[in-house]
């Protein structure tokens, strides 16, 4: 490794320690200094709960199942292999650490770190609060140690590749066609099948990456025995393992699904465990244990020496079963995991305890232009070949810490590779999402023009979909300039709205929509609303309210209004999206992140609608060249002659 790639890797290494401390922080501000109705108004917290199961678990510390009584469907941000506390409202501010290693609906499994229950648990209500997770950080700072200390192992041969200080080898192996997939998709499958050391699946938006994701890992199974697939999304992962289960893939989730699908809790190691024929064992050694040491603490403070030396007997039995029944669930684990084809799991999730010490003949990483470059090294320290799928032209891994992303740590492995070593990317071609016009802005400005759109939506327009749609226009971008629309600023939360361009917004929408009638047979449409800021959506949200067509719709879950952020990864029939930014200066602040913008353009299927004040805009020459674009397809409008139209 040469001195500079050993000084890049460094400066990750000490950018990451930064968005760390900036992560605490933040989490400090938002959590220790709110009340407990804020906490679960952000999602950190679930309160009242109550303990309605206890049992032991690994090493013999207490696992316990706490369930909600009140705001039961109100949204959260637990996770399994978060840490979380269990916390009384005693007026003393006393907890007990734990990790959620299970999740449903509204109960959650917390391992705690403890042998017994604190006395205050029977004391005032009890609550449950996420707590900072060190955990992801120090897995990350792990790999990072291992990459640069990597010297003669295969780590540093990926290494070397990865970054582009060495070159990657290609057999001449050859590769059938795959009848499902398209010309440049099978040229995928066949560049990650002739791979000796890394391949990248480059995906814009529409092109079918999953698909040909899943058919890459199939193939390999042909010819290698057990493979990783991750991801930095909880939601990924899901995905992966329900396509692959589904292809009929030996698969095992690791880490709890963030949602419920039967499919999904059948391919999780608990449900695999429970499944095993060895479970019956390992049930009877913990509930006997359980009986022995519920015996031990029969016994009162005051007894004789016969009562203590019977309590220790019971305790020795009890803590020797549940040893039996500790080795029996690593017999079971390994058993299954010796005889997996696919394990799937989450960037980090690949350290976890039960597979920490495998090692894969392929991992493939889903998502990858949207992760930590320290978070992909977890699973590429245990690889011998590593795909990366994604697209480094949407949006980048969330850096909460402005100084860790001056400093690049918003880079990912994924661009550097792509940029340094581009043999190893194939990028697939042929988008199955949206019509033509909506697709060549982006395709011009972020794909060198070599998107196509297949010919089953190239000319799917609103209607087509029903003659009650006018023809033609699939795009409009409508302009606010010279209307007065002005922005409003909040500084407090450093957000922006626009109340006046949200009413035109929604007023053309609903005009758009006022002789859309669903049909019996016909599948609903389906909207989103989109602004940067969100000032500007909580805005339209009450807007919405009052207006009973969207109003209607939105209710049914057919129009969904959020940030970009919101629907990634997501398609909508229609897309409105509200710049907000209108002010003297031409200052556009983040929306000058252009791949933002080009995620939001490219959720829509059949109509895309931008309101904006090209005024603003056009200082920025990205939206300059995208209102000539729309002029150019006839798409400009302004929002005078609109307004002398809309209600």
């Amino acid at each position: 490794m040469t001195d500079e790639l050993f000084n890049e890797l460094r400066l990750v290494q000490e950018l990451l320690k930064i968005e760390q401390e900036e992560d605490r922080q933040q989490f400090k501000a938002k959590s220790l200094k709110s009340s407990i109705a804020e906490r679960k108004a952000m999602g950190f917290c679930w309160y009242p709960v109550v303990i309605s199961k206890e049992e032991i678990g690994f090493g013999n510390k207490v696992v316990l199942e706490l369930e909600r009584t009140s705001g039961r469907d109100q949204l959260h941000l637990f996770q399994t292999g978060k840490a979380a506390a269990l916390f009384s409202n005693n007026g003393e501010r006393t907890n007990l650490a734990g990790v959620i290693v299970g999740l449903r609906r509204n109960k959650v499994l917390l391992a705690t770190n403890k042998e017994d229950l604190p006395d205050w648990v029977d004391d005032g209500k009890l609550g449950v609060d996420l707590t900072f997770d060190e955990m992801s950080y120090r897995e990350m700072e792990i790999a990072m140690r291992k990459v640069m200390e990597a010297n003669g192992n295969r780590l540093a041969q990926l290494r070397d590749i990865l970054l582009g200080e060495a070159a990657p080898a290609f057999s001449a192996l050859p590769v059938s066609e795959i009848p499902v997939l398209n010309k440049s998709q099978n040229e995928a499958v066949r560049k990650i099948a002739q791979a000796n050391d890394v391949a990248i699946i480059h995906g814009p938006p529409g092109t079918g990456k999953t698909t040909t994701l899943v058919q890459a890992i199939l193939h390999t199974l042909q010819t290698q025995h057990r493979l990783l697939v991750t991801a930095p999304s909880n939601t990924a992962v899901d995905l992966l393992t329900e396509k692959l289960a589904n292809e009929g893939v030996n698969v095992i989730r690791i880490g709890n699904p963030s949602r419920v699908s039967d499919v999904l809790l059948e391919h999780t190691l608990d449900a695999q465990i429970m499944n095993h024929k060895a479970y019956k064992d390992l049930k009877n050694f913990r509930k006997t244990a359980e009986e022995y040491k519920r015996m031990a603490f029969q016994f009162k403070r005051k007894f004789g020496h016969e009562e203590r030396a019977q309590r220790q007997l019971y305790k020795y039995e009890s803590q020797r079963l549940l040893e039996q029944a500790d080795q029996v669930e690593h017999y079971i684990t390994e058993d299954l995991l010796d005889n997996v084809q696919v394990i799937t799991c989450t960037l980090v999730g690949s350290a976890n305890k039960a597979i920490r010490h495998l090692t894969y003949d392929t991992v493939f990483i889903d998502e990858a232009a949207q992760a930590l470059e320290p978070a992909c090294w977890i699973p590429i320290s245990r690889a011998n070949r590593v795909v990366l799928a994604g697209d480094h032209c949407q949006l980048p891994p969330t850096v909460k810490s402005f100084e860790a992303e001056k400093g690049g740590l918003s880079r990912t492995l994924f661009e550097k590779c792509i940029e340094r070593q581009p043999e190893v990317s194939v990028m697939l071609k042929t988008q199955y999402r949206m019509h033509h016009h909506i697709m060549e802005f982006s395709n011009q400005q972020f794909y060198k023009g070599e998107l196509e759109a297949h010919e089953s939506v190239r000319e799917t327009d609103l209607h087509h979909y029903d003659p009650h749609f006018a023809a033609g226009l699939a795009v409009e971008f409508i302009d606010t300039a010279g209307c007065g629309y002005n922005e409003t600023d909040m500084a407090e939360t450093q957000s922006s709205a626009n109340p006046e361009e949200a009413d035109l917004l929604l007023n053309h929408l609903q005009y758009t929509l006022k002789d859309y009638t669903l049909a019996e047979e016909a599948i609903p449409l389906r909207i989103g609303v989109i602004a940067p800021y969100r000032a500007q959506i909580n805005y339209l949200e009450d807007k919405v309210e009052h207006m009973p067509l969207l109003h209607d719709l939105r209710s049914k879950r057919q129009l969904s209004i959020g940030t970009v952020d919101s629907f990634q990864g997501q398609e909508r029939d229609i897309i409105y999206m509200s710049m907000v930014r209108s002010n003297e200066k031409g200052e556009i602040g983040f929306l000058s992140d252009i791949r933002r913008m080009n995620v939001g353009m490219t959720r829509a299927k059949k109509k895309l609608v931008i309101v904006g004040d090209s005024a603003t805009l056009t200082q920025h020459p990205f939206f300059a060249a995208f209102i000539a674009y729309a002029e150019s397809i006839n798409a400009y409008k302004s929002a005078w002659e609109l307004n002398e139209c809309l209600p």
